[in-house]
């Protein structure tokens, strides 16, 4: 049996704002929220761990992009994401600048 997780690290990239706008289109993106490792997220999503995708969602770790995060993330279209893409979605968790 193939490692998932291994190969799901070898996917994760980094991705600006812009890049996503057809993904939030199609209503395809999850914003994993900081803390919560990107990786664990598309593993649990990819072995369709539902017990553990529904804690996430039930404590607001992963949702969707609210109105909010779109205005601001329209506003700076270079903002860049680590991003994972586990069909069909396409999970991002924003990189903060320090």
């Amino acid at each position: 049996m193939p490692d998932l997780r291994a190969d799901l690290a070898k996917s994760v990239d980094e991705s600006e704002w812009e890049w996503l706008i057809p993904h939030v289109k199609r209503d395809a993106v999850i914003v994993v929220a900081p803390g919560v490792e990107l990786l664990d997220v598309g593993e649990a999503i990819a072995s369709d761990n539902i017990p553990q995708v529904q804690v996430w969602i039930d404590e607001q770790l992963i949702t969707k992009p609210s109105p909010v995060q779109l205005g601001e993330w329209n506003e700076n279209p270079q903002k860049r994401f680590q991003t994972l893409i586990v069909q069909p979605y396409v999970i991002v968790q924003e990189i903060i600048d320090t």
